[in-house]
Protein backbone atom coordinates (compact mmCIF):
# COMPACT_ATOMS: atom_id res chain seq x y z
CA UNK A 1 0.00 0.00 0.00
CA UNK A 2 1.44 3.36 -0.99
CA UNK A 3 0.40 6.87 0.02
CA UNK A 4 1.43 10.03 -1.77
CA UNK A 5 0.89 13.62 -0.71
CA UNK A 6 2.14 16.71 -2.49
CA UNK A 7 1.42 20.31 -3.51
CA UNK A 8 2.87 21.79 -6.65
CA UNK A 9 3.20 25.31 -5.26
CA UNK A 10 6.68 26.38 -4.16
CA UNK A 11 7.74 28.79 -1.47
CA UNK A 12 9.85 30.81 -3.88
CA UNK A 13 6.89 31.35 -6.26
CA UNK A 14 4.97 33.16 -3.54
CA UNK A 15 7.81 35.69 -3.31
CA UNK A 16 7.99 36.40 -7.05
CA UNK A 17 6.66 40.02 -6.94
CA UNK A 18 9.11 40.92 -4.17
CA UNK A 19 11.96 39.27 -6.09
CA UNK A 20 11.13 41.37 -9.15
CA UNK A 21 11.15 44.64 -7.20
CA UNK A 22 14.36 43.73 -5.41
CA UNK A 23 16.02 42.74 -8.68
CA UNK A 24 15.19 46.14 -10.20
CA UNK A 25 16.59 47.99 -7.16
CA UNK A 26 19.73 45.86 -6.96
CA UNK A 27 20.46 45.94 -10.68
CA UNK A 28 20.16 49.72 -10.89
CA UNK A 29 22.37 50.29 -7.86
CA UNK A 30 24.92 47.79 -9.18
CA UNK A 31 25.37 49.80 -12.38
CA UNK A 32 25.68 53.04 -10.40
CA UNK A 33 28.33 51.56 -8.10
CA UNK A 34 30.28 50.03 -10.98
CA UNK A 35 30.43 53.34 -12.88
CA UNK A 36 31.24 55.24 -9.68
CA UNK A 37 33.95 52.72 -8.79
CA UNK A 38 35.68 53.30 -12.14
CA UNK A 39 35.29 57.07 -11.80
CA UNK A 40 36.48 57.37 -8.21
CA UNK A 41 39.12 54.63 -8.40
CA UNK A 42 37.51 52.89 -5.41
CA UNK A 43 38.10 49.14 -5.22
CA UNK A 44 35.59 48.94 -2.37
CA UNK A 45 32.85 50.31 -4.62
CA UNK A 46 33.84 47.93 -7.40
CA UNK A 47 33.80 45.07 -4.90
CA UNK A 48 30.38 46.13 -3.71
CA UNK A 49 29.21 46.32 -7.33
CA UNK A 50 30.53 42.80 -7.87
CA UNK A 51 28.73 41.71 -4.75
CA UNK A 52 25.56 43.31 -6.07
CA UNK A 53 26.10 41.48 -9.35
CA UNK A 54 25.89 38.21 -7.46
CA UNK A 55 22.77 39.54 -5.72
CA UNK A 56 21.18 40.35 -9.07
CA UNK A 57 22.23 36.98 -10.45
CA UNK A 58 20.74 35.20 -7.44
CA UNK A 59 17.47 37.08 -7.84
CA UNK A 60 17.35 36.42 -11.58
CA UNK A 61 18.05 32.72 -11.05
CA UNK A 62 15.39 32.61 -8.33
CA UNK A 63 12.81 34.06 -10.71
CA UNK A 64 13.78 31.57 -13.43
CA UNK A 65 13.62 28.77 -10.88
CA UNK A 66 10.11 29.73 -9.73
CA UNK A 67 8.95 29.65 -13.34
CA UNK A 68 10.54 26.27 -13.98
CA UNK A 69 9.22 24.85 -10.70
CA UNK A 70 5.67 25.79 -11.69
CA UNK A 71 5.85 23.59 -14.77
CA UNK A 72 4.04 20.26 -14.34
CA UNK A 73 5.85 16.91 -14.06
CA UNK A 74 6.50 14.92 -17.22
CA UNK A 75 7.21 11.23 -17.85
CA UNK A 76 10.90 12.17 -18.16
CA UNK A 77 10.91 14.46 -15.06
CA UNK A 78 8.46 12.91 -12.64
CA UNK A 79 9.19 15.49 -9.91
CA UNK A 80 8.88 18.37 -12.35
CA UNK A 81 11.48 21.13 -12.11
CA UNK A 82 11.65 21.61 -8.36
CA UNK A 83 15.42 21.13 -8.29
CA UNK A 84 15.93 24.14 -10.60
CA UNK A 85 15.85 26.35 -7.50
CA UNK A 86 18.62 24.33 -5.86
CA UNK A 87 20.75 24.44 -9.01
CA UNK A 88 20.30 28.22 -9.03
CA UNK A 89 21.55 28.42 -5.44
CA UNK A 90 24.56 26.24 -6.29
CA UNK A 91 25.47 28.36 -9.32
CA UNK A 92 25.18 31.51 -7.25
CA UNK A 93 27.49 30.15 -4.54
CA UNK A 94 30.16 29.24 -7.11
CA UNK A 95 29.89 32.71 -8.68
CA UNK A 96 30.35 34.33 -5.27
CA UNK A 97 33.57 32.39 -4.72
CA UNK A 98 34.92 33.57 -8.09
CA UNK A 99 34.11 37.22 -7.34
CA UNK A 100 35.66 36.99 -3.88
CA UNK A 101 38.90 35.59 -5.33
CA UNK A 102 39.25 38.39 -7.88
CA UNK A 103 38.68 41.03 -5.19
CA UNK A 104 41.43 39.56 -2.97
CA UNK A 105 43.96 39.63 -5.84
CA UNK A 106 43.21 43.25 -6.70
CA UNK A 107 43.22 44.35 -3.05
CA UNK A 108 46.68 42.84 -2.57
CA UNK A 109 47.92 44.69 -5.64
CA UNK A 110 46.56 48.03 -4.43
CA UNK A 111 48.04 47.62 -0.96
CA UNK A 112 51.44 47.30 -2.61
CA UNK A 113 50.80 50.01 -5.20
CA UNK A 114 48.45 52.63 -3.66
CA UNK A 115 46.16 54.52 -6.05
CA UNK A 116 44.21 57.77 -5.86
CA UNK A 117 40.62 57.60 -4.61
CA UNK A 118 37.93 60.29 -4.93
CA UNK A 119 36.55 59.83 -1.43
CA UNK A 120 33.61 62.28 -1.41
CA UNK A 121 31.66 60.79 -4.36
CA UNK A 122 32.69 57.33 -3.12
CA UNK A 123 31.00 58.08 0.20
CA UNK A 124 27.82 59.30 -1.50
CA UNK A 125 27.49 56.21 -3.68
CA UNK A 126 28.31 53.87 -0.77
CA UNK A 127 25.53 55.54 1.27
CA UNK A 128 23.13 54.97 -1.63
CA UNK A 129 24.14 51.30 -1.80
CA UNK A 130 23.61 50.91 1.94
CA UNK A 131 20.10 52.34 1.73
CA UNK A 132 19.12 50.16 -1.23
CA UNK A 133 20.44 47.00 0.41
CA UNK A 134 18.58 47.67 3.64
CA UNK A 135 15.37 48.22 1.68
CA UNK A 136 15.92 45.02 -0.33
CA UNK A 137 16.62 43.02 2.86
CA UNK A 138 13.38 44.31 4.38
CA UNK A 139 11.43 43.27 1.27
CA UNK A 140 12.94 39.76 1.25
CA UNK A 141 12.79 39.10 5.00
CA UNK A 142 9.48 37.20 5.08
CA UNK A 143 10.20 34.92 2.12
CA UNK A 144 13.66 34.09 3.50
CA UNK A 145 12.15 31.73 6.06
CA UNK A 146 10.37 29.69 3.36
CA UNK A 147 12.73 29.36 0.38
CA UNK A 148 16.41 28.48 0.04
CA UNK A 149 16.83 30.75 -2.98
CA UNK A 150 14.99 33.66 -1.35
CA UNK A 151 17.02 33.07 1.81
CA UNK A 152 20.21 33.17 -0.27
CA UNK A 153 19.15 36.47 -1.85
CA UNK A 154 18.19 37.87 1.57
CA UNK A 155 21.54 36.94 3.10
CA UNK A 156 23.36 38.42 0.15
CA UNK A 157 21.65 41.82 0.28
CA UNK A 158 22.05 41.87 4.06
CA UNK A 159 25.74 41.08 3.72
CA UNK A 160 25.95 43.62 0.92
CA UNK A 161 24.55 46.23 3.30
CA UNK A 162 27.53 45.54 5.54
CA UNK A 163 29.90 45.79 2.58
CA UNK A 164 28.33 49.14 1.61
CA UNK A 165 28.84 50.25 5.20
CA UNK A 166 32.48 49.16 5.00
CA UNK A 167 32.92 51.20 1.81
CA UNK A 168 31.27 54.19 3.49
CA UNK A 169 33.60 53.95 6.49
CA UNK A 170 36.63 53.62 4.19
CA UNK A 171 35.57 56.74 2.31
CA UNK A 172 35.29 58.59 5.62
CA UNK A 173 38.81 57.50 6.61
CA UNK A 174 40.23 58.67 3.26
CA UNK A 175 38.46 62.01 3.61
CA UNK A 176 39.67 62.48 7.19
CA UNK A 177 43.25 61.19 6.89
CA UNK A 178 44.11 60.77 3.21
CA UNK A 179 45.07 57.11 3.89
CA UNK A 180 44.02 55.49 0.60
CA UNK A 181 44.90 51.98 1.77
CA UNK A 182 41.60 52.03 3.66
CA UNK A 183 39.88 51.38 0.32
CA UNK A 184 41.51 48.01 -0.55
CA UNK A 185 41.33 46.99 3.11
CA UNK A 186 37.57 47.64 3.01
CA UNK A 187 37.32 45.49 -0.13
CA UNK A 188 39.14 42.67 1.67
CA UNK A 189 36.68 43.02 4.55
CA UNK A 190 33.84 42.67 2.04
CA UNK A 191 35.35 39.35 0.95
CA UNK A 192 35.39 38.18 4.57
CA UNK A 193 31.68 39.01 4.75
CA UNK A 194 30.97 37.08 1.54
CA UNK A 195 32.82 33.81 2.13
CA UNK A 196 31.22 32.28 5.29
CA UNK A 197 27.63 32.57 4.10
CA UNK A 198 28.66 31.49 0.62
CA UNK A 199 30.13 28.31 2.11
CA UNK A 200 26.91 27.64 4.06
CA UNK A 201 24.83 28.16 0.93
CA UNK A 202 27.06 25.79 -1.04
CA UNK A 203 26.80 23.10 1.65
CA UNK A 204 23.00 23.40 1.74
CA UNK A 205 22.66 23.15 -2.03
CA UNK A 206 25.04 20.18 -2.29
CA UNK A 207 23.24 18.37 0.55
CA UNK A 208 19.94 18.72 -1.29
CA UNK A 209 21.42 17.51 -4.58
CA UNK A 210 22.94 14.51 -2.78
CA UNK A 211 19.51 13.82 -1.25
CA UNK A 212 20.91 14.10 2.26
CA UNK A 213 18.61 14.22 5.28
CA UNK A 214 17.43 17.83 5.82
CA UNK A 215 19.37 19.47 8.66
CA UNK A 216 16.20 20.42 10.56
CA UNK A 217 14.81 16.86 10.61
CA UNK A 218 15.86 13.81 12.66
CA UNK A 219 15.38 10.30 11.28
CA UNK A 220 15.22 8.96 14.84
CA UNK A 221 12.36 11.30 15.77
CA UNK A 222 10.48 10.48 12.56
CA UNK A 223 10.86 6.75 13.19
CA UNK A 224 9.62 7.13 16.77
CA UNK A 225 6.60 9.15 15.62
CA UNK A 226 5.70 6.49 13.05
CA UNK A 227 5.96 3.60 15.53
CA UNK A 228 3.68 5.44 17.99
CA UNK A 229 0.77 5.19 15.54
CA UNK A 230 -1.61 2.43 16.79
CA UNK A 231 -1.23 -0.73 14.72
CA UNK A 232 2.38 -0.02 13.68
CA UNK A 233 5.08 -2.43 14.84
CA UNK A 234 8.24 -1.00 13.32
CA UNK A 235 9.68 0.84 10.31
CA UNK A 236 12.63 0.12 8.04
CA UNK A 237 14.19 1.51 4.86
CA UNK A 238 13.33 5.02 6.05
CA UNK A 239 14.57 7.83 3.80
CA UNK A 240 13.93 11.59 4.01
CA UNK A 241 15.23 14.13 1.50
CA UNK A 242 14.52 17.61 0.14
CA UNK A 243 12.91 18.18 -3.25
CA UNK A 244 13.19 21.97 -3.07
CA UNK A 245 12.97 24.63 -0.38
CA UNK A 246 10.20 23.94 2.11
CA UNK A 247 9.31 20.67 0.40
CA UNK A 248 10.57 17.42 1.93
CA UNK A 249 9.82 13.88 0.79
CA UNK A 250 9.87 10.60 2.68
CA UNK A 251 9.70 6.91 1.82
CA UNK A 252 9.54 3.96 4.23
CA UNK A 253 8.45 0.37 4.73
CA UNK A 254 6.13 0.16 7.72
CA UNK A 255 5.40 -3.17 9.40
CA UNK A 256 1.84 -3.24 10.76
CA UNK A 257 -0.42 -5.65 12.61
CA UNK A 258 -3.10 -5.83 9.91
CA UNK A 259 -2.79 -4.45 6.36
CA UNK A 260 -6.59 -4.59 6.08
CA UNK A 261 -6.54 -1.34 8.09
CA UNK A 262 -4.47 0.29 5.39
CA UNK A 263 -6.75 3.28 4.86
CA UNK A 264 -6.76 4.24 8.55
CA UNK A 265 -3.05 3.59 8.94
CA UNK A 266 -2.04 5.62 5.90
CA UNK A 267 -4.28 8.52 6.91
CA UNK A 268 -2.86 8.49 10.45
CA UNK A 269 0.73 8.26 9.28
CA UNK A 270 0.35 11.08 6.79
CA UNK A 271 -1.33 13.28 9.42
CA UNK A 272 1.50 12.71 11.89
CA UNK A 273 4.22 13.36 9.33
CA UNK A 274 2.53 16.56 8.15
CA UNK A 275 1.70 17.94 11.61
CA UNK A 276 5.03 17.21 13.30
CA UNK A 277 7.58 17.42 10.51
CA UNK A 278 5.91 19.30 7.64
CA UNK A 279 6.40 16.35 5.27
CA UNK A 280 3.63 16.23 2.67
CA UNK A 281 5.11 13.98 -0.03
CA UNK A 282 5.13 10.49 1.46
CA UNK A 283 5.59 7.06 -0.05
CA UNK A 284 4.73 4.38 2.50
CA UNK A 285 4.75 0.64 1.89
CA UNK A 286 2.65 -1.25 4.44
CA UNK A 287 3.57 -4.85 5.15
CA UNK A 288 3.07 -7.51 7.78
CA UNK A 289 5.84 -9.21 9.70
CA UNK A 290 6.86 -12.52 8.12
CA UNK A 291 5.87 -15.60 10.15
CA UNK A 292 8.57 -16.95 12.41
CA UNK A 293 10.35 -19.91 10.89
CA UNK A 294 11.01 -22.72 13.31
CA UNK A 295 14.37 -24.23 12.66
CA UNK A 296 14.50 -27.93 13.62
CA UNK A 297 17.94 -29.31 14.04
CA UNK A 298 18.47 -32.98 13.35
CA UNK A 299 19.97 -34.93 16.28
CA UNK A 300 23.67 -35.47 16.10
CA UNK A 301 24.88 -38.91 15.29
Amino acid sequence: MVAHGHDRSTAAARSRPVLLVTLALTGTTMVVEFVAGLWTGSLALLADAGHMLTDATALGLALIATWLAARPPTPEKTYGYYRAEILAALANALLLFAVAGSIVVEAWHRLNVPSTVLAAPMAAVAALGLGVNLLAAWLLHQGASESLTVRAAYLEVLGDALSSLAALVAAGIVIATGWTSADPLASALIVLLILPRTWRLLRQAVNVLLEGTPAHLSLTEIEEAITRVPGVRRVHDLHVWTLTSGREAMSAHVVVDDVRESERLLDSLHAVLHARFGIDHTTIQLETAPPEVLQIKSPEG
